[in-house]
Parts: structure tokens; sequence; C-alpha cells
């Protein structure tokens, strides 16, 4: 079968981009670890499938590179990006991803202001966070972020007895006086990413918690290793709402893989 796809980025976070509206094949039966692999597929963080939904403009599918699945900040707002080139949206969009359904707006320089999910609780654990902001994310403060050594340094959390089942991303970030400097390890990918959109968010929520912020509306730009990219939220008695993860979606080429 040969299998017409796009690429998309995120401020680094790349993703195989399909277009399965007119239900061509099983999104659930792809061979997305051989299609995500850097030297013998495509090469991607992820894949992602775009269907037609009864209620909502589109349903996006969306798998790690290994081929589990989860919720993807970045890869939401690409997937946005290629709606808007397929013509199924214009400026503004509500889809349903994989936690739920989403609103978004997209502009005409190709940002993406996606709107997440109310946070309602957190864990602060000696000073490190546990957030859900539709994935899981622990959140350690550095003093340099690009001095650890984050694949041994998140195995170390990844790996341990309470998370080594279902998984946990990890970041590692610090504050400077402009912007929230941040380094994700994801899982699924099992690795190191240039920027995750869910781990920007949850560091952002983070860092407030942590600077003990009294500010009701907050703007943290985030410094990835991939771009930059900001976080809008809004602090509540119950935790935070209105949070929205803002930045450039960009496609990088198209082709033809044979599955």
């Amino acid at each position: 079968m040969i299998l017409p796809f796009h690429k998309y980025q995120g401020t680094g976070n790349d993703f195989v981009m399909i277009d399965n509206r007119s239900k061509t094949f099983n999104a659930l039966k792809l061979p997305i670890a051989e299609i995500c692999d850097r030297r013998f597929g495509v090469g991607a963080d992820g894949l992602i499938v775009i269907e037609n939904h009864d209620e909502l403009d589109f349903h996006m599918i969306y798998f790690n590179s290994d081929g589990s699945q989860s919720f993807c900040g970045n890869g939401s707002r690409c997937a946005v990006a290629f709606a808007k080139s397929l013509g199924i949206i214009q400026s503004e969009t509500n889809f349903l991803s994989t936690d739920g359904p989403h609103y978004a707006q997209i502009d005409s320089s190709g940002e993406v202001k996606l709107k997440m999910h109310d946070v309602l609780s957190y864990e602060n654990t000696n000073g490190d966070y546990v957030i859900d902001t539709g994935s899981p994310h622990y959140i350690v403060f550095v003093e340099d972020v690009y001095k650890v050594d984050i694949v041994s340094e998140a195995h170390l959390v990844r790996y341990n007895d309470r998370f080594k089942a279902e998984g946990i991303n990890v970041n590692f970030i610090h504050p400077t006086k402009n912007v929230l400097e941040v380094r994700t390890y994801e899982r699924g990918v099992e690795a190191e990413t240039l920027s995750c959109g869910t781990g920007v968010t949850a560091s952002a929520l983070a860092n407030y918690l942590h600077s003990n912020n009294t500010s009701t509306h907050n703007v943290t730009p985030v410094k990835s290793m991939g771009g930059e990219l900001s976080i809008e939220f809004s602090r509540t008695e119950s935790g935070f709402s209105n949070i929205y993860l803002i930045g450039p979606a960009e496609k990088t080429f198209e082709g033809e893989i044979q599955i």
C-alpha cells in the first residue's frame, strides 16, 4: 500500500500527518514505529491521522513514535495547521483529540493558539512537581538546563517504581529574567525531543507555583530546544483555567511511503 503523507513541525517537534477522511485504512493497524523510524522510515516524533467527526470539525488520532497513544500539544497545533491546509477549517476550530475536545485559533502566519484543558490538581514532591496537562509530566528545577545529562537523569524518574508502568515525561527547567528554559524527555519517544507542548505548559504552571506568584492572569514565554512558545493561563481557587499553548506550526514537506 502506498501511503501519502505530509510532514509538519512545531518548534522542532515533528510529525507525520495523514489525511484519512475517506477511511481508506484502519489507523490502529498502521506500522507506526516503522513509519516514524528516522533511518528506515519517514522519521518523526509522532504520527497524526486526521479523520471526520460527526459533531466537530475533525478527529485527530495521535501516536507516539513507538505506537502508543497520548495527547500531544505540539501535535495538536500541527494538526490544526494541517486541517487548515486541507480546507477543513479557516481561522478557528473545535476538534477531538486523545484527551477530549479542544478549541484552537490559527492566524495567517501559521501561529496556533490551542486551548488546553483546565488543571485542577498537582503534586509538589520536595520542590519537584507532577502535573498532568493532557499527558503526565514531572518537572525538575535545575541551575543550567544545558548541562543536564537529560537521558540518564530522566531515566531515574521515568523508570522508577512509581512511574515505570505507565510512564511519565520529565522536564528540566530554569527560569531566567526574560524566559523559562525547558528541556523535555518524552515517554513513547524515550528520548529528548526538541519541544513538547504539554511539557512546556506543565513547566510554566510549575514555575508559577514555585515562584509563589499571586497574579491572576499570566503569560509565560518559554524557550525549548527547538524554539520559543508562550503559555497563557489564569489562576483560580481550584487550579488553573483558560490555559493556551501558543506557537508556530509549519509544513516541511510531503511524500509517499510504501507500507
